[in-house]
């Protein structure tokens, strides 16, 4: 006996009819998303040295990573700002660095377009050391003088959370497009 081809009998999904995603959440989230990681972690906990890892960097890699064209390259200078504001990062090094980042990962999408877990995980890990030590180094030239094996523990701790927070990225995913009522 054949099945409709989205009904996946009684606990599976199907299709329904007038039903789409909220186009104000599927666009909204990926952002607010973004802005709450990079609160979190000044919310959490204050500490001396950084412990926590960069949410906010964590998660916007993995959006853009996840759905390539669903943020634009320039996403990274708001998303930055609002990243200086609650990290206590010199003003701008944020901006900087994540739309640096949003450049790499534009050109890796364009070179490789086909791409598995490792090389996602690879490149990932190049952007988040990159940018705990080149967070370090401008922080270092704003005046801090913090040797850099203040930054160990923050840089084993992100390169081992950040597929959680792909996972985490993933969930809010599916959340984004869950169909709701078409008023018309």
């Amino acid at each position: 006996m054949r099945r409709a081809p989205f009904s996946l009998g009684k606990a599976g999904p199907r299709k329904r009819i007038n039903r789409v995603p909220s186009p104000i959440l599927a666009r909204g989230l990926p952002w607010l998303s973004v802005v709450f990681c990079s609160i979190l972690p000044g919310l959490l906990t204050i500490a001396s040295a950084p412990v926590l890892p960069p949410l906010g960097f964590l998660a916007f890699v993995a959006w853009r990573q996840l759905r390539p064209g669903l943020m634009p390259v320039w996403a990274g200078l708001p998303l930055g700002l609002v990243d200086d504001l609650y990290s206590g990062q010199p003003f701008g090094s944020a901006v900087m660095l994540w739309s640096g980042a949003a450049i790499v990962l534009d050109e890796i999408e364009a070179r490789l377009p086909w791409r598995n877990f490792l090389t996602e995980w690879l490149v990932a890990m190049g952007l988040i050391l990159a940018y705990i030590v080149l967070s370090l180094l401008v922080a270092n030239i704003a005046g801090a003088s913090a040797p850099i094996h203040v930054i160990v523990p923050q840089t084993v701790i992100s390169l081992l959370c950040y597929p959680l927070v792909g996972r985490l990225v993933a969930i809010a995913d599916r959340i984004r497009l869950i169909p709701f009522r078409e008023i018309r």
